[in-house]
């Protein structure tokens, strides 16, 4: 009878721990199986933004590699990089795409056209390196339309280290632009010892040979 007593007292706690506690218990394992649904749900919804957009990236991926592109393709590519930015903005294929208009524009001439696409970069891009980018080509246009001040303005932006290189490549150009040999020289020199053996600012060297050349000849 003791044992009885004593199971049947374990039965009473239980009873009452599972009515003080019991509501809260299956509360709490809706809200976990909840959150787990919501979070696979977030997750799924996201890959296929990523997977939309990248489908959209490709198709102007194939618009800008086209060995010309007439008004028809370029009015698609704009078409594409508006779409990229408006639905999938916070995809890295909406960057990037805008740094495609803009090369898509240059090749157009349009200097203009890609001024405004990579300032769009520039000033929404979330992502440092697509940011960087967007300075870089901006000093170049800069340069191209005979503003190396503005260029120089640009270059003291925060610029990824990646690009250190490339940066002091642009600053040589635009100390150039500006007729001071000295700054170019020293800003391209820096540059060829930034890129060490990548060698993927191959000019450079042409750049400082020709700098010489201009000297010994004046």
């Amino acid at each position: 009878m003791a044992e009885l007593r004593s199971e049947e007292e374990q039965l009473d706690v239980i009873k009452r721990w599972w009515k003080e506690n019991g509501t809260s218990l299956i509360a709490g394992a809706v809200i976990a199986a909840a959150g787990v649904f919501g979070w696979h749900a977030w997750q799924d919804y996201q890959e296929g933004q990523a997977a939309a957009a990248s489908v959209r990236y490709q198709q102007l991926l194939t618009i800008a590699n086209l060995p010309e592109q007439g008004a028809e393709q370029l009015d698609s590519a704009k078409q594409l990089v508006n779409e990229l930015n408006d639905d999938y903005g916070s995809t890295l294929y909406a960057e990037l795409g805008l740094l495609l208009e803009a090369r898509l524009a240059v090749g157009q001439n349009d200097l203009d056209g890609a001024r405004e696409a990579l300032e769009r970069a520039a000033d929404g891009a979330s992502r440092d390196y697509v940011k960087s980018l967007a300075w870089l080509r901006l000093a170049r246009i800069e340069i191209a339309q005979g503003n190396p001040e503005q260029a120089l303005e640009l270059l003291d932006e925060p610029i990824v280290d990646a690009l250190a290189a490339q940066r002091l490549d642009v600053r040589g150009d635009a100390y150039a632009a500006l007729g001071d040999r000295d700054n170019a020289r020293q800003a391209w020199q820096e540059a060829l010892a930034a890129d060490g053996q990548s060698q993927s600012l191959y000019g450079i060297q042409f750049k400082l040979d020709d700098l010489g050349a201009k000297e010994a000849t004046s």
